[in-house]
């Protein structure tokens, strides 16, 4: 075989070694979420849902992406499905605050604002599941997200320490390159998030306690 020969060969076979390192992270947490993921009637109760935040317009207000995660959590809320809502996201510039504008639409479609708490410090799915074990006390919860979202979303919060059914939200038309980015984008950001819950365990922003069961007693 000549030197040429060798090194196609070679190459051929670390570009498969590579796909198969980016894809079977994905393929292993799709597998692991099937039994876990849910509709509103089927998921069993907990105390607690978990929405993820999406992003906000310049104005402030949610995406279409992020304000059907909160409509899915406040039906949930209103099917006796949970008690509280734990709303998670970032809030890193005095102008851009998710959980802010996500609270605002679940009040505007009536839940208590008693039942409405906030994780200013949500930046990533990892952070936000790290921190609903370590600040909020969460140890079992309802996610709720986009499907293509969620089967990473549960295996963090459950290797975290939240033993977690997920429930997907609707996802509102976009274009198919918008879809296709998203799923594109899931598949590099499992890659990191299996590394991270297993193997490297970065500490997201703490501070301090604030069990969510302590505004029960309020």
């Amino acid at each position: 075989m000549s030197i040429l020969a060798k090194i196609i060969r070679l190459s051929v076979l670390l570009i498969l070694v590579g796909l198969l390192s980016l894809i079977l992270p994905r393929l292993f947490t799709e597998v692991y979420s099937l039994s876990l993921i849910k509709d509103i009637e089927s998921t069993p109760s907990h105390p607690v849902a978990i929405v993820f935040g999406a992003g906000l317009w310049r104005d402030g207000s949610p995406t279409p992406v992020l304000e059907e995660r909160v409509n899915t959590a406040v039906e949930l809320y209103f099917s006796g499905k949970v008690e509280k809502i734990l709303m998670s996201g970032d809030n890193r510039f005095w102008n851009y605050n998710e959980p802010a504008a996500m609270r605002a639409h679940a009040l505007s479609r009536g839940v208590p604002d008693e039942d409405i708490v906030m994780d200013y410090a949500g930046r990533r799915t990892y952070d936000t599941c790290y921190r609903a074990a370590e600040i909020f006390h969460v140890d079992q919860a309802i996610l709720v997200t986009q499907k293509y979202h969620l089967s990473r979303a549960l295996y963090l919060c459950n290797t975290l320490g939240v033993s977690s059914y997920g429930v997907a939200a609707q996802l509102p038309p976009y274009s198919q390159n918008r879809l296709l980015y998203w799923q594109i984008r899931e598949v590099g950001a499992t890659v990191v998030a299996v590394w991270e819950a297993k193997i490297s365990r970065p500490l997201p922003v703490l501070g301090n306690p604030e069990p969510i069961l302590s505004f029960e007693a309020q």
